[in-house]
């Protein structure tokens, strides 16, 4: 069974248990949809530059590529409301239709940020596999009203690498929560992105503060480095 660790990480070389085995590592891959990072999608109706949610991507397929040889347990998440919009709150809806981009409304991906509409899929790029777990959620963390802790612990799931976008939003809400569950959790510097640059170096610089509040950053080269065999 290959193990993974010491990663080069910041503040610590992650994890603090000196390394890990595959079957209780898994990789997250946050929301990498059309909506958020495709033209026509969410983020770029509200005229946001795609082509920093977008950055994470290569990094990210070759990352999947290494770990899906590992056997490493993958899990996708898609953030979206069911058609009829039942589980939007209002306030999050009036928001989106402030900066003309209202949840539920057509869009040129179809309905913004509904779950089975083209802008909900996840991009090409790193989409899932036969066998790979998929967490739809309705808000920006990713254990808030789903299975996906659950699905952790049921495959003996202590340490997490995430991937995905955006950085200071539904990716660090998802770490903030996972600590809290007790996860080691590494965040990847070039797997993730968000529609600032500041908001991304931020997010990324807030993980490292008293000591690794809330884990550890690294790169996905340096956790492919750090893979024994």
């Amino acid at each position: 069974m290959a193990r993974i660790g010491p990663v080069k990480a910041e503040p610590y070389p992650w994890p603090y248990d000196g390394d890990v085995p595959v079957d209780r590592t898994a990789l997250l891959c946050i929301d990498w949809q059309t909506d958020f990072c495709g033209p026509g999608g969410y983020v770029d109706s509200m005229g946001y530059d795609i082509s920093l949610t977008r950055a994470g991507l290569p990094a990210t397929a070759a990352l999947l590529a290494h770990v899906r040889a590992l056997g490493m347990l993958v899990v996708h998440t898609r953030e979206g409301h069911d058609p009829a919009l039942t589980d939007l709150p209002a306030n999050k809806r009036w928001r989106s239709r402030q900066i003309g981009a209202e949840i539920g409304a057509a869009g040129p991906c179809g309905r913004i940020l509904v779950r089975g509409e083209p802008g909900w899929e996840i991009v090409p790029e790193v989409a899932p596999v036969a066998g790979e777990v998929v967490v739809d959620k309705p808000g920006k963390g990713a254990f808030y009203a789903t299975n996906l802790d659950l699905v952790l612990r049921t495959h003996g799931i202590t340490h997490l690498i995430l991937t995905g976008i955006t950085t200071d939003v539904c990716v660090h809400t998802t770490m903030r929560e996972a600590n809290d569950r007790g996860y080691e959790c590494l965040i990847l510097s070039d797997c993730t992105g968000a529609t600032d640059a500041g908001n991304h170096a931020a997010a990324l610089h807030m993980v490292t503060m008293q000591g690794g509040v809330f884990g550890c950053v690294a790169a996905s080269t340096d956790v492919i480095a750090a893979t024994i065999h």
